[in-house]
């Protein structure tokens, strides 16, 4: 497993769709995940501290777990199948520990509602579906020599978004 680092949530243009993008803490390999609307204003709330007036889903499952006395340790993303992220919550009280499946969104909706909770992806993962990107001096994205007409597209999205960006 590679550790990453949440940088934010995106609008991918043109189509407007809403991706989580994760970046190797030790590389220059980003992993942009489709994700639902939902989801994408619960992280986006969580990542700039937006308190709502009752908990959203997953401010409540962090409740929980905190009566529970359970502790979410890591998210792990493991696989891609057919387009679709797979991930694990990795679960702990005391000596006990579960995993539990996970859509990739919840589990970093749940992960930015806490502190230091590690977000990892499996190397495979990477291969398949990161993008190997260079920031230049200026701090701008730089084209990797492989596929460049993604990392074009790539970088149409990484505009910074605000919660207002996902209301219907």
């Amino acid at each position: 497993m590679i550790e990453m680092e949440l940088v934010g949530v995106r609008v991918e243009l043109p189509a407007n769709q809403p991706i989580v993008l994760l970046k190797e803490q030790e590389g220059t390999r980003y992993l942009p995940i489709w994700i639902g609307a939902v989801e994408a204003t619960a992280i986006a709330f969580a990542l700039q501290g937006v308190e709502t007036a009752r908990p959203l889903t997953h401010d409540l499952f962090v409740d929980v777990l905190e009566e529970l006395g359970v502790e979410l340790v890591a998210v792990h993303v493991t696989d891609l199948q057919d387009g679709t992220f797979f991930a694990e919550l990795k679960l702990q009280r005391g000596q006990e520990a579960w995993t539990v499946s996970s859509r990739p969104s919840d589990a970093i909706a749940l992960a930015s509602r806490l502190e230091d909770v590690p977000l990892f992806a499996a190397e495979d993962v990477l291969d398949s579906a990161g993008l190997e990107i260079e920031e230049t001096e200026d701090g701008d994205l730089e084209e990797g020599a492989d596929a460049e007409e993604e990392v074009r597209q790539f970088r149409e999205f990484l505009d910074d978004v605000s919660p207002e960006d996902f209301k219907g």
